[in-house]
């Protein structure tokens, strides 16, 4: 990954506390697994931002790298790498991500 590609995904991840690189926008999803997270997100009525990894192919395969994780969407809390699709259906029936989310936004 070049220091450009890492910079711009720092930037973006850093830019809101929940940010979901998925295919698609919160208002269009593109796949299943991307609408599950936005699902999600809104049933837990938080703010988050999305970014459309169809619209720039250089951040699509850069995140895969950047978060050591090969598939999309990806959820980031205050900068740090949730996981994906199944991981925060997890975390959301276990009530943990609700907390993980109050945390991020109150900090």
């Amino acid at each position: 990954m070049t220091p450009d590609l890492q910079q711009r995904i720092d930037d973006i991840v850093k830019s809101t506390p929940v940010v979901v690189f998925m295919k698609g926008s919160k208002l269009m999803p593109q796949c299943g697994f991307s609408n599950n997270v936005v699902q999600i997100l809104n049933t837990l009525g938080i703010p988050f931002e999305t970014f459309d990894v169809l619209s720039d192919y250089d951040i699509r395969q850069g995140i895969k790298e950047y978060s050591n994780w090969p598939t999309i969407p990806q959820v980031y809390v205050n900068g740090e790498f949730i996981g994906g699709s199944d991981i925060l259906i997890e975390l959301y029936q276990t009530g943990e991500l609700q907390q993980m989310i109050e945390v991020a936004l109150a900090s």
